[in-house]
């Protein structure tokens, strides 16, 4: 039986892992979109509706200046919009452009696209348990 220290570095280096499978699977899957992986990232986050700069940092883990350098990018590629926020004057909402829905929709099927190709092989009780473990890895209150 392995120790608790051995299953601990199988967990992290599992994990770690896996990180690198869905870089590596976004970059695969954003680069024929003409897409970086962080660009296709806040596109898919977008598909959710629009966001505040704040929030789409969180959301992202990624500095502020970084942020409004990415979308200015995207904003002169008309995928992405500033809009005056509803209750805010001096913030705004980030919003995909018809095109930037477009292309965030084929971004997102792509890459989901390919995660079910890995894990089709997996039984309906393994993706239970697996997306359990995720969510509760991944939610909120553990930030």
């Amino acid at each position: 039986m392995a120790t608790t220290t051995t299953r601990h570095t199988e967990l992290v280096g599992s994990l770690v892992q896996l990180m690198h499978v869905l870089q590596d699977l976004y970059a695969e899957t954003s680069r024929p979109l003409g897409l970086t992986p962080q660009q296709a990232h806040l596109l898919c986050v977008l598909l959710a509706g629009p966001q505040g700069m704040t929030d789409l940092s969180r959301i992202m883990s990624i500095e502020r200046s970084s942020l409004t350098s990415m979308v200015d990018r995207l904003e002169r590629r008309s995928l992405l919009a500033r809009n005056p926020h509803p209750t805010d004057r001096r913030a705004s909402q980030i919003t995909l452009t018809p095109a930037g829905h477009t292309l965030a929709a084929k971004a997102h099927t792509a890459f989901t696209d390919r995660v079910e190709a890995l894990t089709t092989g997996l039984s309906p009780r393994t993706r239970e348990t697996l997306t359990a473990a995720v969510t509760h890895i991944t939610a909120p209150e553990l930030s």
